[in-house]
């Protein structure tokens, strides 16, 4: 598990590209029969990525959290963005074709990842905040959570988008998930940019083609930076950083929070006239 300690606004100025990469992007999440893990102090938030070829991967404990087992004072939010994939819960084995979602409340003790297929492997993308109770675990299949259609094609900004786990759909105590997919012929997405003081939100770009990239606008509105992000990596986003972003093709992007609230509309918007 890498650790990665939170950052202030007043930072971003001074820093390189090379230094941006290092502190807000997440590659390499996904090694064949590992689970690869960060922790970012900004609200103890892990990401993990699975990605089991040859035989199930475990969800491992980590020294760094301190816990008999992963899931003792947490809960995560797992979407597959591989191929067809089971995920077994203590003993339950639940079915994650590509773009499912599962909810893993605290408590669940043995969680294990597999693929049904060596030749299209699962990648099970995992984002996970500590929880005060527990919740069951659930699953949504891909497409089937809250729907909202979101931009226009007249602003290359069309967008489906899935809420999985939040306050109307999946309970959890933290963690709120779902996935936007952007339409053909469009590639901005999350426009207008916002923040949102309440909570951190982390992206996982995927579906992206490999010779296609997405450029992912941080920092303050007044004072934006950006990174230049391939398929199935990460960004960690702080609570007062916009996230936006625009790609060479369409993709998808898994979206998750946590923090104070669940509420998905709370957030402060800025226009792109009012960004810097």
């Amino acid at each position: 598990m890498e650790q990665r300690y939170a950052t202030s606004p007043e930072q971003v100025p001074g820093m390189d590209t090379a230094e941006l990469r290092r502190r807000y992007l997440v590659p390499g999440l996904f090694v064949d029969d590992e689970a690869n893990a960060v922790y970012t102090h900004h609200d103890r938030v892990v990401l993990l990525g699975a990605k089991p070829v040859t035989g199930p991967v475990a969800l491992p404990t980590f020294p760094e959290i301190r816990s008999e087992y992963f899931l003792e004072h947490r809960e995560a939010g797992v979407v597959n963005v591989g191929g067809s994939g089971t995920v077994t819960v203590d003993g339950t084995t639940y079915d994650l074709a590509h773009g499912s979602c599962l909810y893993l409340g605290r408590g669940a003790r043995d969680v294990t990842f597999a693929s049904v297929d060596a030749a299209t492997p699962a990648r099970f993308y995992v984002v996970s905040a500590p929880a005060h109770t527990a919740y069951p675990t659930t699953l949504v299949e891909a497409g089937k959570g809250t729907v909202r259609e979101l931009g226009d094609a007249l602003t290359s900004n069309r967008r489906t988008l899935n809420q999985y786990i939040h306050e109307n759909g999946v309970r959890s105590c933290q963690v709120v998930m779902g996935v936007t997919t952007l339409h053909p012929g469009s590639m901005w997405n999350t426009m207008p940019a916002h923040t949102h003081d309440r909570r951190m939100e982390a992206y996982l770009y995927f579906d992206l083609p490999d010779d296609a990239r997405v450029v992912h606008l941080l920092g303050r509105p007044d004072e934006t930076r950006h990174l230049v992000v391939g398929n199935e990596e990460a960004i960690i986003s702080p609570s007062w950083s916009v996230h936006s972003g625009v790609g060479t093709a369409s993709y998808s992007f898994v979206w998750a929070m946590a923090g104070e609230n669940q509420s998905f509309d709370d957030m402060d918007g800025f226009p792109i006239t009012d960004m810097r």
